[in-house]
């Protein structure tokens, strides 16, 4: 096989969220409130308990079976996006009801996102190779302005978001959309991404796939690199 071009997965692959004490802690610090320490450390990790940070770990969520078919669609579109997450946060009370939104809004900022340590050297050489990139995402909004605020954007050739084309992962169509925007065909394609179900999805339309794990930044410094390699 060769490669012409990498699809890369946005959360958990190239970029990974804030800790849910960061964002708790900023969106306090923007409605200028506070709590005590042990409610703060509470909130946290009941917020953390039932997945109501977008782009945070979920394999230890139980989702509520009311909230089952709104979170199956939910990366449809922008509006969904939020009313899926609202509502799971919605389950921890907070002293203004308003933070629900508010915790949403945060991570729509780019400061609210780490690029893996890996991600700006492997995307170089990419392009230095003259392999395409793009990105495909499970998504409820625009990603592209947290690429453009930590110098990634150069190195993205085109990006597929669920909410814009009404189709999430792992339907291959949204895969098909990518390859098309970069002209290469699936079979020269490689799809890059931390979750087996979602990104796998782009092996039915003939994509090589290859797998990295969702862990915090800091403690996945190069599970990136062997991407070099597979694209020889």
């Amino acid at each position: 096989m060769t490669v012409k071009a990498v699809l890369f997965d946005f959360s958990g692959t190239l970029f990974r969220i804030e800790s849910t004490e960061s964002w708790l802690r900023a969106t306090l610090d923007k409605a200028e409130l506070t709590l005590p320490e042990a409610e703060f450390t509470r909130a946290a990790a009941a917020l953390h308990a039932v997945g109501a940070q977008p782009g945070g770990p979920t394999s230890h969520v139980e989702i509520p079976p009311h909230l089952a078919p709104l979170l199956a669609v939910r990366d449809h579109d922008a509006d969904r996006h939020r009313a899926a997450f609202t509502a799971l946060s919605r389950q921890v009370p907070l002293p203004d009801d308003r933070l629900h939104d508010a915790l949403y809004d945060r991570q729509l900022e780019p400061a609210a996102w780490r690029p893996y340590p890996d991600a700006l050297d492997v995307l170089s050489r990419l392009r230095e190779r003259g392999i395409a990139v793009g990105v495909v995402s499970n998504i409820g909004w625009d990603i592209r302005p947290v690429f453009v605020e930590h110098g990634l954007d150069p190195y993205i050739d085109t990006y597929a978001l669920s909410y814009r084309h009404g189709v999430q992962k792992p339907d291959p169509r949204i895969f098909a959309t990518a390859c098309e925007a970069l002209g290469v065909a699936p079979g020269d394609t490689l799809m890059v991404g931390d979750d087996r179900r979602a990104d796998g999805g782009a092996s039915a339309l003939g994509c090589a796939v290859h797998f990295v794990d969702h862990l915090p930044a800091a403690a996945r410094p190069d599970a990136l690199r062997p991407v070099l390699d597979l694209v020889g």
